[in-house]
């Protein structure tokens, strides 16, 4: 007697996972059109009938989305990156306004977050906020395509084209930045903050950085680039290390507002004035950004969009429908850390 064939003998023909195989038999965009009409003529050949009680179970919606937020470093015991406050205020009116609820979960990064939302029926998709260590993130990330599982992340976008992006555009970001404080004759720009691959974001904040001396005929600095994640402390420490090695700078570009006031702290305690002495301009427009002092120049994200294009586009993924990534624009909002003063 000849065995059914199952969707393992299907991918093993088409030389897929067969994560990809159940997308394709669903006509999921996430899979290109020539992908998935190879692998649905395979499952017709090998006469392949979808278990049609897995399937109904499968499509059942519960009408919630999932929200899951990294659990980050604070000073405070919210272990939430203030940036995603907004953010978490955003999703949440997007999602009741589509007639969804939302369920709101840390995802710490120590333990099995990725766990299946949707087979559990707890809910129809997932937004992600946040990884820490973008390296670290990335088998989890694989973990939920393989369980098929519809989901997106906030962030730069991925190399793997089946991982659904969304994100703000920081290489434009870390180019109008560097603009501004050129524009009033900063010319030693020092960066505070990760510009490798484990963190994205801030790698294309310093590309965009980068960019932008190029084009003004300035040589990049490499040695005025220190790593720092997403605290006050750690841009604090960053900014010492930063003063302590001696190299030439008269403004520093963070790649976030939390690292940006914790490099005015670190440069008042050594007796620094901001602007006077050194400019200082942020990332993110944190609520804390205007009350800062000085009140922290600082890049926009439009946090407002960001969760409608998020809940909109997850829930075109789970419709089966065509969505890609996207990137946000930025805008820079000057104010007094690096505002009106002419360094010339």
């Amino acid at each position: 007697m000849t065995s059914k064939a199952t969707s393992i003998d299907i991918a093993y023909r088409a030389g897929v996972s067969q994560s990809t195989v159940s997308r394709a038999l669903r006509n999921s965009p996430l899979v290109n059109l020539e992908t998935r009409q190879r692998i649905q003529a395979i499952a017709k050949e090998l006469n392949y009938k979808v278990d049609k009680n897995a399937s109904n179970l499968r499509t059942q919606n519960s009408h919630t989305l999932a929200l899951l937020i990294c659990e980050d470093p604070t000073n405070d015991e919210s272990l939430i990156n203030p940036f995603f406050l907004s953010m978490l205020g955003s999703i949440t009116r997007a999602t009741a306004q589509q007639g969804y609820d939302l369920l709101v979960s840390f995802q710490q990064l120590s333990s099995d977050w990725h766990a299946d939302y949707e087979d559990s029926n707890k809910a129809d998709g997932i937004i992600l906020l946040g990884y820490g260590d973008y390296v670290d993130y990335e088998h989890k990330l694989q973990k939920l395509l393989e369980q098929n599982t519809h989901f997106i992340i906030w962030g730069a976008e991925h190399n793997n084209k089946e991982v659904l992006s969304i994100g703000c555009d920081n290489h434009q970001g870390g180019v109008i930045a560097t603009e501004h404080i050129l524009s009033l004759n900063f010319k030693n720009i020092a960066f505070l903050g990760d510009a490798s691959e484990h963190s994205p974001e801030f790698r294309d904040r310093y590309l965009g950085h980068a960019e932008a001396l190029k084009k003004a005929g300035i040589k990049l600095n490499k040695k005025c680039q220190f790593d720092a994640i997403s605290t006050e402390s750690s841009g604090f420490d960053a900014a010492m290390k930063l003063l302590d090695s001696g190299h030439q700078f008269d403004s520093i570009f963070a790649a976030s507002d939390l690292i940006a006031i914790g490099a005015i702290r670190a440069l008042k305690q050594r007796g620094v004035n901001v602007p006077e002495d050194i400019a200082v301009v942020g990332y993110d427009d944190i609520p804390v950004a205007s009350f800062a002092n000085p009140a922290l120049t600082t890049v926009k994200q439009n946090t407002k969009l960001a969760g409608e294009i998020l809940v909109e586009s997850l829930l075109k993924l789970i419709r089966g429908k065509d969505v890609g990534p996207q990137l946000i624009p930025t805008n820079l909002v000057v104010r007094q850390s690096c505002g009106g003063v002419d360094k010339s």
